[in-house]
């Protein structure tokens, strides 16, 4: 795979806290620079990110529910019908962790459901399982829910709890799912040899900040 294939499958992404809009900036020239598939920025920075982008086929993605999905189903709406007036293409949300580990189906379908009408056709949703959190038998689960809410993406991590992505994790989520949904990886994803192994093991998005050093590595 070279270099502009693996970029192209890449989702650059900054969620600090501390970020500024001189970084979004930065983020998004580098961005159109490397050709990758998308910045990831939270909510308030989306339409500085569009603007930065526009013409240059890099979408916009942004967060919703960001990081600990336990804010209810009608505020991560809300974010999501923002973003998405915004010029957000896609969303990436975070489900209800508590709620799929307490076996409470119907809400978290309900809650990628509502998500996923607020979005709109046009955007894509992505959902957050926060897999470092989850026995096997939960993500298989989480997965299964996401896609009867109607998200197109299953994701494992937001990079902000105690564990980030596997390629095991990626491998169950990916057989789970089979073709129909999207796999993205994501959290701890440093280096070129990491987002590949992510790759071959069935993620088809790779969610990483070190997307430029993981672009620039050597690969001969």
């Amino acid at each position: 795979m070279n270099r502009k294939q693996l970029a192209s499958m890449i989702d650059h992404t900054l969620l600090k806290p501390e970020a500024r809009v001189e970084d979004i900036r930065r983020l998004c020239d580098e961005a159109k620079e490397y050709g990758f598939a998308s910045v990831c920025v939270n909510g308030s920075f989306v339409e500085t990110a569009v603007r930065e982008l526009n013409g240059s086929g890099v979408k916009v993605c942004a967060v919703v529910g960001f990081p600990l999905g336990a804010c209810s189903s009608e505020t991560k709406a809300f974010e999501a019908r923002e973003a998405a007036a915004r010029g957000a293409e896609e969303i990436d949300m975070v489900l209800s962790v508590g709620r799929l580990l307490a076996g409470n189906e119907e809400y978290v379908r309900e809650d990628v459901r509502k998500v996923v009408e607020a979005a709109g056709k046009g955007a894509v949703v992505k959902v957050i399982l926060e897999t470092c959190l989850l026995d096997d038998e939960k993500k298989v689960l989480g997965c299964r829910l996401a896609e009867e809410g109607g998200a197109r993406f299953v994701k494992t991590s937001t990079g902000f709890s105690s564990g980030g992505a596997t390629a095991e994790d990626v491998a169950l989520m990916r057989r789970t799912v089979g073709n129909r949904l999207g796999v993205k990886a994501s959290g701890g994803i440093r280096t070129r040899r990491d987002a590949e192994a992510m790759i071959a093991a069935g993620a088809s998005r790779i969610g990483a900040s070190a997307s430029v050093a993981i672009c620039s590595e050597d690969h001969s």
